[in-house]
């Protein structure tokens, strides 16, 4: 493992934390970023909660074919509850305010400035089938970035 390349550097104060080829899935993890994206940590914190406990949905503004609709969505009516990747995205935010907080930023002066995901390593698997064959059977995964910006 090298090291890691963070896209972007931030003016001011800032922390930020990455998560590496979690095994998660790449539309889930894009849309969840893009609900958190600008929002203060702690209600950051309490949608992700929410939306692992089934109470709140993202909303699916991008990959949306088949998406039901779902009520509490304002302004976008499909939407999803991406238990897995909302765990995922979880850690990486509570592993940015850890580093934050190590910094001396304060936790409630901060906010999500930028979270993104991108393309990790697939590995390749095969499954077996009948007669003989096999399909492949891959698993994808995604690199969160995360960078928190003091407001002031």
């Amino acid at each position: 493992m090298g090291r890691l390349n963070y896209s972007i550097t931030p003016e001011g104060r800032f922390a930020r934390a990455m998560g590496v080829e979690l095994p998660i899935s790449p539309k889930h993890a894009r849309e969840i970023c893009r609900a958190i994206r600008g929002m203060k940590v702690e209600a950051a914190e309490r949608y992700l909660q929410d939306v692992i406990a089934l109470k709140r949905a993202v909303p699916f503004r991008r990959y949306n074919r088949n998406v039901p609709h779902r009520r509490g969505l304002v302004g976008w009516p499909s939407g999803r509850f991406p238990q897995k990747a909302a765990r995922a995205v979880l850690r990486v935010l509570k592993n940015a305010i850890g580093n934050a907080e190590y910094k001396g930023l304060e936790k409630e002066k901060l906010m999500i400035g930028y979270a993104n995901t991108k393309k990790g390593r697939t590995f390749r698997g095969w499954m077996p089938r009948a007669m003989g064959r096999a399909t492949p059977k891959n698993q994808e995964t995604v690199s969160i970035e995360m960078i928190l910006t003091e407001v002031r």
